[in-house]
């Protein structure tokens, strides 16, 4: 649960007017509101609604710069598999992906490379993989990269 406000605050402190997904019971009264002000976009993955295609389509209508923050694993339980939501959000988009992260065990956050995506899912998710190994999460037992 700390990544979202280490996020937000490492935007903020880089200027950026994020946008972030996250699970739709986090847009509930009496929160919800300020999710929103943060830049939430409430998602219910128990729905089948297409929210690549949607946020694909949102990119591209934005005015001026958008930044859209998705964790790939996409959940807080412990997982070995990245979502690749983030990855096709991208290339629908016809955008970067810029690698950010938050590195617990030496305690900073930042902006790594921009990734292009070139098509080849498995090849371009094992470069993405290969920056984040090193990086340690807040409870790096519950991921492996």
């Amino acid at each position: 649960n700390w990544d979202l406000p280490y996020t937000l605050m490492l935007a903020f402190s880089l200027r950026l007017r994020v946008y972030w997904m996250g699970k739709h019971s986090l847009f509930k009264a009496p929160f919800g509101g300020v999710m929103r002000w943060l830049g939430g976009i409430p998602v219910d993955r128990s729905q089948a609604n297409n929210l690549v295609a949607s946020s694909a389509q949102a990119m591209r209508d934005a005015e001026g710069p958008m930044q859209l923050i998705v964790p790939p694993e996409g959940t807080r339980g412990k997982t070995r598999h990245w979502k690749t939501g983030f990855y096709f959000i991208a290339q629908q988009a016809g955008v970067p992906i810029v690698l950010a992260f938050v590195d617990y065990g030496r305690k900073v956050g930042g902006l790594g490379p921009v990734f292009e995506p070139t098509g080849d899912v498995e090849r371009d998710m094992a470069a993405i993989k290969a920056f984040y190994a090193p990086i340690r999460g807040k409870n790096p037992t519950q991921f492996e990269a």
